[in-house]
């Protein structure tokens, strides 16, 4: 043996609840500004599967914009309240997932190959699709969250957040990554069946508690999971024929459209066969 095997510290043990709590702080720290303890530490192959964690990150991204909302809404109009809340999330999460939007927008919104739009969507500057599609998608969340009352924002917030980095997750899951290289590459591994498992427990449980403190109908819910659903169907099916698979971009902008597309839904005006 060399001397490096006899120095170099003993990898951490890649199982049991303090590995699980690793691979959450990985998820934290690769999707959010917030800071994680130093004894995490970081293992390269940590990345590939923190994506199970990803919904959970919802949980807190979801808690930070309700807290904003509660506060805000006690001195100013709903709309300004939602602004706020709206504004804390993009913050907390750097933007990451409404550049991936915008980024999708550029790509796909001409008619151009393949490669032509994965280099597009690698481009840092933002193009008039992107600047159209991301105020057109913010107009609509805004709109949507403040037409709700304000038990129904902090539910809708509760659960669509995590349920929209799921369906996200969805993609990993089922579908190629098609870069050689890129900043998400090491989380876009296909995730195994439990890994996939448990980040469904944590966008379910979110809808259970709602639905169990009566916070809003399961009717006005399964019409939220339904249309994010079929948001990222259609997403899906276009990255799968215009790009052969996706990119961290369309993460992003599933992330971002389900989350919006569940907004639309719980608000929509539900015809009487549905909520009778």
């Amino acid at each position: 043996m060399s001397e490096k095997d006899f120095t170099s510290p003993p990898p951490p043990r890649n199982d049991g609840p303090l590995y699980q709590l690793r691979l959450f702080f990985t998820a934290l720290q690769f999707f959010t500004r917030l800071p994680i303890p130093r004894w995490v530490g970081f293992q390269p192959h940590w990345l590939q599967h923190a994506t199970r964690y990803f919904p959970l990150v919802g949980w807190i991204v979801a808690w930070a914009c309700a807290l904003v909302y509660l506060a805000a809404v006690q001195f100013w109009p709903q709309m300004v309240a939602v602004l706020l809340s709206t504004a804390a999330g993009i913050w907390l999460t750097g933007a990451f997932h409404e550049d991936g939007f915008a980024d999708v927008c550029d790509g796909l919104g001409g008619a151009v190959s393949r490669e032509r739009a994965l280099e597009i969507m690698r481009d840092s500057r933002l193009g008039s699709y992107g600047v159209i599609g991301i105020v057109a998608l913010l107009l609509a969340k805004l709109a949507a969250l403040q037409a709700l009352l304000p038990l129904q924002v902090l539910a809708v917030l509760g659960m669509a957040h995590p349920l929209s980095r799921w369906l996200a997750t969805c993609l990993i899951w089922r579908m190629e990554y098609v870069r050689e290289e890129g900043k998400v590459k090491p989380l876009a591994q296909q995730m195994g069946q439990g890994e996939f498992l448990l980040a469904t427990l944590f966008a379910v449980l979110p809808v259970i508690g709602v639905i169990a403190l009566g916070m809003m109908s399961w009717q006005r819910i399964a019409a939220g999971v339904l249309l994010a659903a079929v948001a990222t169907l259609w997403l899906a099916a276009r990255f799968r024929r215009r790009l052969g698979g996706y990119t961290g971009d369309c993460l992003g902008a599933v992330q971002q459209l389900s989350e919006t597309a569940f907004y639309l839904g719980a608000l929509a005006s539900l015809p009487s066969w549905w909520n009778p």
